[in-house]
């Protein structure tokens, strides 16, 4: 059986910390603003074991494009602006504006990576292809370059735009230890949790 990307919107809004930064994130105005990365296919996962849709979800990633200020206070701003408008859920959200990544993202994690131009070049970055996710907080898109059904069935894959082997080795083995069906690379994945 596989997800449909309406079904995906459907049970990503079961967490109701998702469907909360959903409703909220609009008023901050913020260009190509995106809610990103574990919050969406985490909540699926746990959907798909019937575990509680926030089970083991550390965070809420959220993405703008900004690239008038590429300075830390402008992205500090905006974050100050966040806490105010989501209050003590501010704590468990990460907002990153995609604009600035290239000025940090070497020195933290050991590979440089060229200006991004939109929100979604940081999605399309990430460690893991099945996890390139995002749901626009303008409309409620979903940008997923890289379908559904790998997300679905857990085969993690090394993606190919940032291969990384012992970081995406660790991020696997951290989603392993909470969620056991899920696969690496080209070990056969199952279409059900064991």
């Amino acid at each position: 059986m596989a997800i449909t990307p309406e079904r995906f919107l459907a049970g990503i809004r079961l967490n109701p910390v998702n469907l909360l930064l959903l409703e909220k994130l609009p008023a901050l105005g913020l260009p190509q603003c995106m809610l990103t990365a574990g919050c969406l296919f985490q909540t699926i996962w746990n959907l798909k074991t019937g575990k509680d849709p926030e089970h083991g979800i550390k965070d809420y990633d959220v993405f703008y494009f900004d690239d008038r200020d590429l300075s830390w206070e402008a992205e500090n701003e905006v974050i100050r602006c966040a806490g105010a408008l989501l209050g003590n859920l501010a704590d468990k959200v990460d907002i990153k504006n995609q604009a600035r990544v290239h000025l940090w993202y070497g020195a933290k994690f050991g590979k440089d990576f060229p200006a991004f131009k939109r929100t979604e070049d940081g999605i399309d970055h990430y460690l893991i292809s099945c996890t390139r996710l995002g749901v626009r907080v303008s409309d409620g898109g979903l940008y997923a370059p890289d379908n559904l059904d790998d997300m679905w069935h857990g085969r993690l894959r090394m993606n190919p735009l940032n291969v990384q082997p012992e970081l995406f080795g660790r991020k696997c083995e951290q989603y392993r230890q909470r969620w056991p069906w899920l696969r690496i690379g080209s070990e056969a994945a199952i279409d059900e949790p064991r």
